[in-house]
């Protein structure tokens, strides 16, 4: 049963993070700004003079922005569980909104760390990083109602 929840959180949290980077890319090519997480972390591994090539630090910009939305899948499904939220659109809405906030201040925090002053809009990037959370938190809760849902039914019906 742990591993099909594991199963679960990983898969919502794929399918998340990419309708938020696609998202994001989107709304980067849209504006003609760089609002591109995983670029932006690559950049910010870059500034902590970590010793890596510039084609793994590309590649761990790309694993540390999934990692994360692994860590907020994780962080809903516990809300979940422990009936803080209901699986619902105004739960989806509410992890959302503060998913967001979590996310501005994070970049906030990193980009202060690592003394790194992209050449980007931030009122911009900070806007459409709130937006991309919500778009996280619904993809997120969707796919987890329907994947428990599965789950669900797979228990009650197959056998081993």
């Amino acid at each position: 049963m742990i591993f099909n929840v594991i199963i679960q959180l990983v898969v919502v949290s794929i399918m998340a993070t990419s309708a938020m980077t696609w998202f994001s890319y989107a709304m980067s090519k849209s504006f003609r700004e760089l609002y591109k997480e995983p670029v932006l972390l690559s950049y910010a591994i870059d500034k902590m003079k970590i010793e890596l090539s510039p084609k793994s630090k590309k590649i761990w910009g790309w694993l540390l922005h999934y990692i994360i939305g692994l860590l907020f899948v994780i962080g809903y499904h516990i809300i979940w569980v422990k009936d803080i939220l209901p699986i619902s659109p105004l739960s989806a809405l509410i992890l959302g909104v503060i998913s967001g906030v979590v996310g501005i201040v994070s970049w906030i925090i990193i980009f202060k760390m690592t003394h790194h002053h992209p050449p980007i809009d931030f009122k911009g990037y900070y806007i459409q990083l709130f937006f991309a959370h919500i778009i996280f938190a619904i993809v997120a809760t969707a796919l987890y109602s329907v994947t428990l849902t599965l789950l669900i039914l797979a228990n009650a019906y197959v056998t081993v």
